[in-house]
């Protein structure tokens, strides 16, 4: 097989928000490449619909801590926690800067929203389409960079590392560019690399993830001795779209019942709580639909009006509406299905893995925030929060190098000076004597 290789300074695994925006706070000066198994929108931050939440004001801090623990079991690290809520609203005010467009109130101030387990509404949102309006608004950011190439349908099948060991150098790429039947093997040695290759849901029959998202960067640190953390702890969301037919799940939000869709069992009768945590809802219809003997319950949005539904939740509507069903006229019919992945590659709270200069980001990684369960829309904000401060890890490692190299340099030019400096006399000398003789 024919092998390349490149290299650069900075290597980047996955084209989600964590990605991107980890690129987006590295240096201007750093040579960065992004790699993507598929194509750069083949990524689930695309397809996070509810929103991201933020601390819009101190008050709620107690509030939003607690919620995002209760609905982890109390399992979250809480050092994670209260890093991702603390950053929440400087990373919101970067994102805005950037161009993302959050919905507004008539008064200009930024619209919240609520879902499940929270207990007041902090989520800011962009229709129904929030991941997608944030992933291309930083993509276009990032293609504006002249310091950074993005490579699409290169798989990362492993690390390089250092032959003292324990130290990552770079990854082992399927370059797949050329289409099938002629794959090569690409080597990107980089000095700083980051993981951020998404969940696992593709191993999974129902999944609202791209098929692509295996665990591919779990494998690849295990096989390296790196560290990994709550391999068990997935979630599974409690309303997909029940189809017949094989496919990605399309997920019908949370956000749909924090603003007043209710579940209901095969006579029509509501069975549970809507706005619990997401872990307790999916148990809910599990055990409702064994008692009816169904393979879904329904969801019914009679309680919003037909604005709302068109408006707020337009994408969800159209895509019911091809699949036969208008939520203006019937409830429709949904399961659970996997979701979400809160383990991962262990990771610090600078989303540093047990190797030295090996970062994994996002869904790849298990910082602790999320626990054992997730609260609803703090995967974009933990995966933007943790980014940024693997970036600023890695800006200051660069940094610390240049100058040491830069320092090396100078006492060494400074050396070679005084040396050529005593040469002519030294010179001179001699000659005196030899005339002197």
């Amino acid at each position: 097989m024919q092998t390349e290789e490149i290299k650069c300074d900075v290597l980047i695994a996955g084209c989600g928000v964590s990605g991107l925006y980890a690129a987006l706070n590295l240096p201007s000066t750093a040579n960065i490449i992004m790699v993507t198994k598929t194509v750069v929108e083949e990524c689930d931050s695309m397809l996070a619909q509810g929103g991201i939440c933020v601390l819009h004001d101190e008050g709620d801090y107690d509030a939003f801590y607690e919620d995002t623990m209760r609905a982890g079991h109390y399992e979250n690290r809480a050092e994670s926690v209260d890093i991702m809520i603390r950053s929440s609203r400087s990373v919101i005010d970067d994102l805005i800067r950037r161009g993302v467009d959050f919905e507004r109130e008539a008064d200009g101030s930024l619209a919240y929203t609520r879902e499940g387990a929270h207990s007041r509404p902090r989520i800011c949102y962009h229709g129904d389409i929030t991941g997608e309006e944030i992933t291309t608004t930083l993509l276009e950011n990032v293609r504006r960079l002249p310091n950074v190439r993005i490579l699409e349908h290169i798989e990362v099948t492993d690390i390089i590392e250092a032959p003292q060991g324990n130290r990552c150098v770079g990854v082992v790429c399927a370059d797949r560019r050329g289409g099938e039947g002629a794959e090569r093997r690409l080597l990107i040695r980089a000095p700083y690399t980051m993981l951020a290759t998404g969940g696992i849901g593709g191993s999974y029959e129902r999944s609202t993830n791209f098929p692509s998202l295996t665990g591919d960067a779990c494998r690849i640190a295990q096989e390296h001795g790196v560290a990994l953390e709550h391999m068990d702890y997935v979630q599974i969301h409690p309303t997909s779209l029940y189809v017949k037919h094989p496919g990605r799940a399309f997920l019908i939000s949370e956000s749909c019942r924090g603003e007043g869709a209710i579940l209901l069992d095969a006579e029509g009768n509501r069975f549970t709580d809507e706005l619990q945590p997401r872990d307790v809802v999916s148990a809910a219809i599990y055990e409702q639909m064994k008692k009816d003997g169904t393979d879904h319950v329904l969801l019914s949005f009679e309680r919003m009006s037909p604005d709302e539904i068109t408006g707020h939740f337009s994408h969800i509507y159209e895509r019911c509406l091809e699949e036969g069903y208008d939520l203006l006229k019937e409830p429709i019919p949904v399961v659970p299905a996997q979701h979400y992945f809160m383990g991962g590659v262990h990771v610090n709270s600078d989303s540093e893995t047990t190797m030295m200069n090996f970062f994994a980001l996002g869904e790849t990684a298990c910082n602790g925030v999320h626990g054992k369960n997730r609260l609803a829309s703090n995967s974009l904000l933990e995966s933007l929060v943790f980014a940024q401060r693997a970036a600023r890890v890695v800006s200051s490692r660069m940094a610390k190098a240049a100058s040491m190299y830069a320092g090396a340099v100078s006492t060494a030019g400074a050396a070679q000076r005084a040396a050529h400096a005593k040469m002519p006399q030294q010179v001179a000398a001699n000659v005196v004597v030899k005339v002197a003789r």
